[in-house]
């Protein structure tokens, strides 16, 4: 995320075991013997540990498939949702959380047999009639209505469902996509989806990956989608409104559904043009594109002020600008096929994508990379871009902000100084492939950086990345 106009705006349940000596009647222990492991160690965590959002995501169980089945009255605002879960057991489970705020639960089942479930916060916690055993595929399904509204994050922006005066504008980063449907919400758990939706004729409803169709009976359309490739949650949208669509193969066969809101077409319409080269300059750079699908979701939702780079279509909230378009789609490869293993590495996103447009400029007579640097360089150590390092921003609020856009790519710009460009680009293709669709580090950046270039960067990743304030002039 989030290439916003106001940039820089923007538990896991630790157990505590203690030893307890009692004396336990023989058969009583027989009893706690039979029964397995003790509970503490068969509860799915409500998190995953991130320092950030530290119940984002959940522990015990990996989501292979989401299986989201939709309707959305664009009058009322009102939200009906099935969601079917495929899920596989990473440890024996006899309980387990979901990400899932605010909206109305009118069943759950695991299995087919229905489940016990409590709300606590943004965590909905599932009590299995069976444990699940530890490599067990197993099945949620539940059913869920009202009116979904958005989170608002740390540093104050809305994220999730946001309502338009036309439909929605569905983008979920960080933590958004729990206002509209339950999600292990974290990176680090990938999954392949299907989204159905069902609008008010007259509408157009945007999802992921490849349409596979369209209906339209008794005044409504059903739109069907299908993300085949592992996408996280909070790269999920299912955007909604009055759009001028779209639809091409480019070159290289990649399947294009460009939707626009017709208030944006006229300003839209040149930049939209540009995504099939800025995508085969992208593919020449990084690596082949990573999906087959492609396009952008334009909508006029002047109250967001961000755009999202959801997966294979990313979502604007008006008519973009060109570094904005190649910005986003550079994230397809860096941030959607390469994502996040925890939220503080956020700048292998976002340096990655702006650092993107800084080689577009130079490479499309623009300014050149270096001359971006100097500029950037020339601020005071008093201006907001040397606030904090961006490869620990600190906390959640800040991981928008302008040093892990700006000084993430000057940190990229001064690798490339240092190890040549053929070794640079090198390690930018290698990172795009060895992580493909699966997640990486900023530890695992810096050593393969090492190895492709056989230098000692320790130095230069820790002034650009974690000194705090103003680096010394390189």
């Amino acid at each position: 995320m989030r290439q916003s106009r106001r940039q820089g705006t923007r538990r896991t349940a630790v157990l505590r075991r203690e030893a307890v000596v009692v004396t336990v009647p023989v058969a009583v222990a027989a009893l706690l013997a039979a029964a397995g492991p003790a509970a503490a160690g068969t509860t799915g965590a409500s998190g995953v540990g991130d320092p950030y959002f530290p119940l984002a995501g959940n522990g015990g169980y990996h989501v292979e498939h989401y299986g989201l089945t939709l309707g959305y009255d664009t009058g009322s605002r009102h939200l009906d949702g099935t969601a079917v879960l495929t899920a596989r057991a990473t440890e024996r489970l006899t309980r387990f959380d979901l990400d899932f705020s605010g909206l109305k639960i009118t069943g759950l089942t695991v299995d087919h047999a229905r489940a016990d479930f409590r709300r606590s916060g943004q965590e909905l916690v599932v009590t299995p009639r069976h444990s699940l055993h530890k490599g067990q595929k197993f099945r949620v399904t539940v059913t869920y209505n009202g009116v979904p509204k958005p989170v608002t994050d740390p540093d104050g922006s809305p994220d999730g469902w946001i309502p338009t005066d036309d439909g929605a504008f569905v983008a979920g980063e960080p933590q958004g996509a729990m206002t509209w449907f339950p999600a292990n919400n974290h990176p680090k758990d990938k999954s392949s989806y299907d989204i159905t939706i069902t609008v008010p004729k007259g509408r157009t409803a945007v999802a992921n990956g490849v349409l596979l169709g369209q209906r339209t009976a008794h005044g409504k359309t059903t739109f069907r989608w299908r993300q085949r490739e592992p996408m996280a949650a909070y790269l999920a949208t299912a955007t909604v409104g009055r759009f001028q669509v779209e639809q091409y193969r480019t070159r290289d066969g990649i399947q294009v559904y460009n939707a626009v809101d017709p208030r944006e077409a006229a300003a839209a319409a040149p930049v939209l043009k540009k995504l099939p080269s800025v995508l085969e300059w992208e593919s020449k750079l990084f690596g082949p594109y990573p999906y087959r699908a492609a396009g952008s979701i334009v909508d006029h939702a002047p109250d967001v002020g961000y755009a999202l780079e959801t997966q294979t279509r990313p979502v604007y909230d008006s008519a973009p600008g060109l570094g904005t378009l190649v910005h986003e789609n550079a994230h397809q490869w860096f941030g959607d096929s390469v994502s996040l293993t925890s939220w503080k590495d956020i700048w292998l996103n976002e340096g990655f994508a702006t650092y993107a447009e800084w080689l577009y400029s130079e490479q499309h007579g623009g300014a050149s990379a270096q001359k971006s640097f100097d500029a950037l360089y020339a601020r005071p150590a008093s201006d907001g871009l040397w606030e904090f390092p961006p490869g620990d921003p600190g906390s959640g609020a800040n991981i928008f902000g302008t040093p892990v856009y700006a000084r993430g790519a000057m940190a990229l710009h001064e690798l490339r100084t240092a190890v040549g460009d053929p070794a640079f680009f090198r390690t930018l293709r290698a990172w795009a492939a060895q992580h493909h669709d699966g997640n990486g580090t900023t530890a695992q950046f810096v050593r393969l950086a090492e190895r492709v270039s056989g230098k000692d960067l320790d130095g230069l990743f820790h002034t650009w990345l974690y000194e705090p304030g103003k680096p010394n002039k390189p």
